[in-house]
């Protein structure tokens, strides 16, 4: 009886902290969204709309930490419950860098706001930004799910979103040869374009997290790796 109840209170409060792992992801979804139809838009109230978000999505990873720390000094957790906790702090952690990652983007769309558009190198940023966005959805749905198969899904879109950075950057390259005047611009925007990779290699960590929970293994192939950038020493 005691030990069911052990379990009960485990479950109730692995509960809470699951509840508040999926708060966080929709509020990473959303600054991701934002700022990149900030950017998109030139729209800069909505970029610092991103960047004061900022500040919720580290207070809940704060607390899922606090949580969690909590759960397995109380409950001491088997070794099957103590790697669900464990995932749970390190998806929020995840979490928190694709936030940071949001807020810088958001940033620097304020400077950008002050130059000439690049051709339509915003909209393809906000394409990436889309990608990425789905991504972590799915990641996040595989997580509540413990779904692998799902996970393993997000890990092989992460090639989709390096190509078409390598092909961004290319294009920056591009721009920057042909006009001098644009090397600022498109300085600022490859830093943004290299955000957006970068979230979705976080992305495709929470998915190995997810594979990891389930079978209690890493994944057995090297993540599928593509940007390329670099190896682009010369045009």
């Amino acid at each position: 009886m005691e030990e069911q109840h052990i379990a009960s209170a485990f479950d109730r409060d692995l509960e809470r902290v699951q509840a508040q792992i999926m708060k966080m992801g929709g509020l990473v979804e959303e600054a991701i969204r934002l700022s990149a139809k900030s950017l998109e838009t030139r729209d800069e109230p909505l970029a610092e709309q991103v960047r004061a978000g900022d500040r919720a999505i580290d207070l809940l990873e704060e607390q899922i930490n606090e949580q969690a720390a909590r759960v397995i000094a109380l409950r001491a957790p088997t070794a099957v419950d103590l790697r669900v906790i464990l995932s749970v702090i390190k998806i929020s952690a995840n979490l928190e860098r694709i936030g940071d990652y949001a807020k810088n983007m958001a940033k620097r769309t304020s400077v950008l706001a002050t130059m000439p558009p690049v051709n339509d190198s915003a909209g393809a940023i906000r394409r990436m930004a889309r990608l990425c966005e789905e991504m972590l959805k799915d990641a996040l749905d595989a997580y509540i799910r413990r779904d692998a198969e799902l996970a393993a899904e997000v890990i092989a879109r992460d090639e989709d979103l390096d190509q078409m950075y390598n092909a961004l950057f290319r294009e920056f390259l591009t721009f920057m040869l042909e006009d001098p005047r644009n090397i600022t611009a498109c300085m600022h925007l490859h830093f943004i374009a290299k955000n957006v990779e970068r979230m979705g290699d976080h992305c495709t960590s929470m998915a190995e997290q997810v594979v990891y929970l389930v079978t209690g293994n890493t994944p057995d192939e090297a993540r599928p790796k593509a940007d390329q950038t670099s190896l682009n020493t010369k045009v």
